[in-house]
């Protein structure tokens, strides 16, 4: 248990913190009994998880610090706290909520491109025995417009618009599931060249 791991594990008990403090703001906010206080308290717990991100991966590399384990945890970590606030920030209440609401394709889209690469990952498990999911610049710059997008929603930023970061996210997640799918293939056609091989 690395110092990087107790880091992602302490972002990952973050993320059900977010979601009830969220909910709790929108609820008093529907009532009419929002404080300003609970949404930055909102937006300060987005931060640190996020930030934590950049964090145990630093001390991972500057210390030595990767195992097997911290390479599931880390993304895990990532797509759980992403999936919850684009969640959250999608949903049609009945009552109004107090954040402006992504657009349903960017959700749609990310979830997606997130359930086809872990599918994609499995089957390639399966079919080779393993499985290997490459980082791109342009996976991390998804990820990266992603949380920008959020934050700009959380923040409440009504000018300029979130409407650029979200298009660029929307983009940087297109190109990286399509050059996932594109490795995935590229392994199943190494492993048919072993085994015509042998």
């Amino acid at each position: 248990m690395t110092t990087a791991n107790k880091i992602t594990i302490c972002r990952i008990l973050l993320i059900p913190v977010f979601i009830w403090l969220t909910l709790d703001y929108i609820r008093d906010s529907q009532r009419g009994e929002g404080e300003d206080w609970q949404r930055w308290l909102v937006c300060a717990v987005f931060a640190v998880a996020s930030i934590s991100d950049a964090v145990d991966g630093y001390i991972a590399r500057r210390y030595k610090q990767k195992t097997e384990l911290g390479t599931y945890l880390d993304p895990l970590a990532d797509k759980l706290l992403l999936v919850s606030a684009l969640i959250l920030l999608s949903i049609r209440f009945k009552d109004k909520s107090p954040f402006e609401l992504l657009p349903l394709w960017f959700p749609v889209l990310v979830i997606s491109r997130d359930l086809i690469i872990l599918g994609g990952f499995i089957l390639i498990h399966m079919i080779t025995g393993h499985s290997q999911a490459r980082p791109r610049l342009v996976g991390k710059a998804a990820t990266l417009f992603q949380m920008i997008t959020l934050g700009w929603i959380l923040l409440q930023i009504h000018s300029p618009s979130f409407k650029w970061p979200l298009y660029a996210a929307g983009l940087c997640t297109f190109i990286s599931g399509i050059w996932y799918i594109l490795d995935g293939i590229q392994q199943l056609n190494i492993h048919e060249q072993k085994k015509s091989a042998v």
